[in-house]
């Protein structure tokens, strides 16, 4: 019985619908930037597999489901950008360096950090691709030998951090202009920062998606020499 509704596609999707859901809740009613959906979600549904003795292939039989929209959605931000085109016009000087830059600083700190603590090959080549979206991460990291859970948990949680930390920042160092708040959150904290970009404006949010595509393109490119 047990194994006829958990191992069911539709455990997964609803386990992870209602868990995304009860995180936007929670963020909505207290505004607590630690009350991440994405970390909430986290947080509610490992404990349920856990309590209930529920193997995970149970429930990626739903979760892989969720996973087929993930490319999409990430392609819809193609409306915001074409919806805020002449300002991308405008500042799309800017776009390149910052995301030239950002994609440089990311995978450098990255492949130093692995040098100095002696970390395996394929190690370093999930962790590379941390800043990029989970689709082309996962790409890159497989190209390169990588393993794709570590790629997955570090895409996630550097889209977590960036989109909690992120705004603080932009609060603390008084950083008022909206192209360069989006550049900022794209850049640091891919689809995730985006998501949050949105909710500061439309400008954020187009700009932040711009930033997002370019800074994958630059780190695929650049991954290649570093591994």
């Amino acid at each position: 019985m047990k194994e006829a509704i958990c191992a069911n596609p539709l455990f997964g999707i609803t386990l992870s619908i209602a868990a995304y859901a009860l995180g936007q809740w929670l963020y909505r009613k207290t505004k607590i930037a630690i009350l991440n959906p994405l970390l909430v979600s986290y947080l509610v549904i490992i404990p349920v597999l856990l309590i209930f003795d529920i193997p995970l292939e149970w429930y990626e039989e739903g979760g892989d489901v969720i996973n087929l929209f993930l490319a999409p959605a990430t392609a819809v931000l193609a409306i915001t950008v074409y919806q805020q085109r002449a300002i991308i016009r405008t500042h799309l000087a800017a776009i390149v360096a910052g995301s030239l830059v950002a994609s440089v600083g990311s995978l450098a700190s990255v492949w130093l950090l692995c040098q100095i603590f002696a970390l395996d090959t394929a190690v370093v080549a999930s962790l590379l691709p941390k800043s990029i979206t989970t689709p082309m991460a996962i790409a890159v990291s497989s190209s390169l030998g990588g393993i794709q859970a570590i790629t997955v948990l570090a895409v996630i949680l550097t889209g977590i951090c960036g989109s909690i930390i992120g705004p603080v920042l932009i609060k603390a160092f008084r950083i008022e202009d909206e192209v360069v708040q989006g550049l900022a959150l794209g850049a640091s904290s891919h689809a995730v920062g985006t998501s949050k970009a949105l909710e500061l404006g439309e400008v954020q949010g187009a700009l932040s998606s711009v930033s997002l595509v370019s800074c994958g393109i630059v780190t695929v490119v650049l991954s290649l020499f570093l591994v």
